[in-house]
């Protein structure tokens, strides 16, 4: 790379050269869907050489960058700043010489930043007393509640909700990944690098010349994946079966869909979903039947986990199909204190059809 060609770029810009840059060939933009360097951290990017490259970085820089961002076209002595999003043909000529310089964003948006200040948190000598006397146990809790609340914010499809509990969640992982790096256990380098190895192998149809037949043909071969795997290190040796991967701390709902979605990928299903429905009407029989505590309760486990198989053949997520009634019952019963609360009146002295006026009430407003 020419670096009399970034002198002169700096100097057509009329800017001081960043004591740090990242300088990369657009050409090794060309298939990317992400940009490859952070961005809290300038960038100049040398030899767009034609208007189609230029857009394909554009769309790259889109995934970080926001629209209407400034950037600087440089070519020889000309300079031109484009908005990300609006980059029109121009009077350039795209040639080999031709350069985009992408200003830093703020500090704290890369990862290695925020990398950066959870090891300053842990750090002996000017860390914060709590995050120092962390380890993986005390944060276990932390970890499950700031996964529900997440899980809340996606619920009530909020998302400045979901951009703060996913970095909640985010510290949460970082954090973990610190003390595990502190102890010598693992980094979190090795965190991504095991993720990122595990997505291309498993997905040999978009990173590999493997042809699949839809997403039924994606999760068969997945399994399959998982099976060699498992042989390949050893875990055949332990016997382990396919369901034994699912979590058992998972909520009951989403570890039965789990457990029918692993066991369909083998061909374990019914037919039909006319077969789902009758085995939900002969369950319904059962509990019906059932003479005691014991029944009565092993027949209701029954008639949830086939309520399950038929949300999993509606294609619906049984867990967030409860969680979303339970905010609507949630709503609507709000409704009825509130309605009993403006009467001067408590619950416990109306009556189920005085209740029921307010329930109703709430459901014509849409709640």
């Amino acid at each position: 790379m020419d670096l009399s060609l970034v002198a002169s770029t700096f100097e057509t810009l009329r800017i001081t050269p960043p004591p740090k840059l990242t300088l990369l060939e657009a050409q090794s933009l060309t298939s990317a869907h992400y940009p490859p360097f952070p961005p809290d951290m300038p960038a100049l990017l040398v030899g767009i050489d034609s208007y189609e490259l230029a857009l394909q970085v554009e769309k790259a820089l889109l995934a970080v960058y926001p629209k209407g961002y400034e950037v600087n076209l440089v070519e020889g002595q000309m300079s031109k700043v484009e908005r990300l999003g609006e980059f029109r043909p121009s009077t350039f000529n795209f040639q080999p010489i031709t350069s985009l310089y992408i200003p830093s964003l703020s500090d704290g948006t890369s990862f290695e930043s925020f990398a950066e200040i959870v090891a300053h948190l842990r750090a002996p000598e000017d860390g914060c007393p709590w995050d120092k006397e962390q380890t993986h146990q005390t944060l276990r809790t932390h970890l499950l509640e700031e996964a529900y609340e997440t899980l809340t914010a996606m619920d009530e499809n909020d998302p400045a909700g979901m951009r703060e509990e996913f970095g909640d969640l985010l510290l949460q992982i970082l954090l973990n990944s610190q003390i595990a790096s502190e102890i010598n256990e693992f980094s979190v380098t090795q965190v991504i690098k095991s993720i990122y190895d595990k997505i291309v192998r498993r997905h040999p149809h978009v990173f590999g010349d493997v042809n699949l037949d839809g997403v039924q043909g994606v999760l068969q071969n997945w399994e399959k994946l998982k099976e060699q795997e498992r042989k390949d290190s050893g875990e055949q040796k332990k016997e382990k079966g396919l369901l034994d991967g699912v979590p058992f701390a998972l909520p009951a709902l989403t570890q039965a869909q789990e457990y029918q979605d692993r066991a369909a990928r083998v061909g374990f299903d019914w037919p039909e979903i006319e077969d789902v429905l009758d085995k939900v009407r002969e369950e319904i029989e059962e509990i019906k039947q059932a003479q005691n505590i014991d029944e009565v309760t092993g027949e209701l486990g029954d008639l949830f986990f086939v309520l399950v198989n038929l949300a999993r053949w509606r294609k619906v997520d049984a867990e967030s199909a409860l969680r979303g009634t339970n905010i609507k019952f949630k709503k609507r019963f709000a409704h009825v204190e509130q309605g009993a609360k403006k009467q001067g009146r408590n619950l416990s002295d109306m009556t189920l059809e005085e209740m029921d006026f307010f329930w109703n009430e709430a459901k014509e407003q849409g709640l």
